[in-house]
């Protein structure tokens, strides 16, 4: 049943977006899409087949005025969902992007008194940061990030800050933030503005912390894209799949169609406003884990090696408590074999025009994003 004129989704040919597209339309909800078809993501600025025909696309840019005014003409909801993910060294650029592009948002539905009763922005878990871990002697702490000495010496765990021991990680809750990268940063900051601005000037607004989501559409463009991206091209072109540290991080993985169904209970939900709530998988699992769920999807299987690289501001652990968002009535029903054999599928027609792409590690190494560590464990 159709609840809104028109609903605004940013970033909509992207891959959470599409989806959320599709779920609205099937909703029937009518739709528009502004997204500046960025070619690290599509390839030569070409919109992606998998978009919805249905919707209006609006090709253009969150950090431009313009581009804002045009795409918003007779919405009265707003998913944000373009956001800057990369592994580059441009600081400024996050928050250019990210954070400045929600407060104009913001700026323009005030100034230009636009009729948009509802925001949901997209914040992710990064925001938490190493997040809370329990030690057997001190209890709850927050051991903060991790010191590059003990990462140069292949040391990985998070030690309790008091005494030095080894910690044992807690589900990361809403009421906890500590982000220890950029992009983490930027988007505590992005959600911080939405809900500030949203309450004050009487606009319904909820801001999602999004886990890892995974599933069709994730483009093998992205570098950004994450380690299931990763694994599965790697495996595809015969190579082995790298895995950074131990393999034994804890990460939490969510499928897309949860994460789209979260979306709508953002959007919908009279009890979500002026919240942000965590969108999880519900479990931890090891990134090691993931390896071998996608080499147990390649005839003959692939070969796994474990370098001791690690990147420069990542976390050891982190998986969030989703308790918040299920009492709204939503629940995690995906499963890491399914995102797996959706990815797999989805991805193998685009190959040709993938493997050839600049290595990936390479340029994080050359950059210094990704370092080895000095003695192995």
């Amino acid at each position: 049943m159709s609840q809104f004129k028109c609903v605004l989704v940013t970033g909509g040919a992207g891959f959470i977006g599409s989806h959320v597209v599709d779920a609205l339309l099937e909703r029937g909800e009518r739709v528009t899409i502004l997204d500046n078809l960025s070619p690290k993501v599509h390839p030569g600025g070409r919109v992606p087949a998998y978009v919805a025909r249905d919707a209006r696309l609006v090709v253009g840019d969150v950090t431009r005025r313009e581009d804002w005014l045009t795409a918003l003409e007779g919405c009265e909801a707003v998913v944000h969902l373009a956001a800057y993910q990369d592994y580059n060294l441009d600081f400024s650029t996050f928050f250019a992007v990210n954070s400045v592009s929600t407060a104009l948002l913001f700026e323009l539905l005030v100034a230009e008194h636009k009729a948009v009763a509802r925001v949901v922005v997209a914040s992710s878990q990064a925001v938490y940061g190493e997040g809370r871990y329990r030690c057997k002697e001190h209890g709850s702490v927050a051991p903060g990030a991790r010191a590059l000495e003990r990462l140069e010496a292949g040391l990985w765990e998070c030690t309790c800050p008091i005494c030095g021991a080894e910690v044992a990680p807690e589900p990361a809750r809403e009421d906890q933030a500590g982000p220890t990268n950029t992009y983490g940063l930027s988007k505590l900051d992005q959600e911080k503005i939405a809900l500030v601005l949203g309450r004050t000037h009487g606009i319904a607004t909820s801001a999602l912390r999004f886990s890892i989501v995974q599933g069709r559409r994730q483009s093998p463009h992205n570098l950004y894209s994450g380690a299931l991206r990763s694994f599965v091209l790697q495996a595809l072109a015969g190579k082995p799949l790298y895995v950074f540290e131990d393999g034994q991080q804890l990460r939490d993985y969510v499928h897309i169609a949860d994460a789209v169904a979260a979306t709508l209970v953002a959007l919908r939900h009279p009890k979500a406003v002026y919240r942000c709530f965590n969108v999880g998988g519900g479990e931890g699992k090891t990134v090691r884990s993931l390896a071998e769920a996608v080499s147990a999807r390649i005839p003959g299987g692939a070969g796994i090696e474990v370098p001791s690289y690690y990147r420069v501001g990542d976390t050891r652990h982190i998986v969030s408590d989703t308790s918040a968002l299920q009492s709204l009535g939503w629940q995690a029903h995906g499963k890491l074999s399914e995102s797996v054999a959706e990815y797999l599928e989805w991805v193998r027609p685009h190959l040709g025009s993938v493997l050839g792409f600049e290595d990936t590690l390479g340029r994080m190494l050359r950059d210094g994003v990704v370092r080895k560590a000095a003695v192995s464990r």
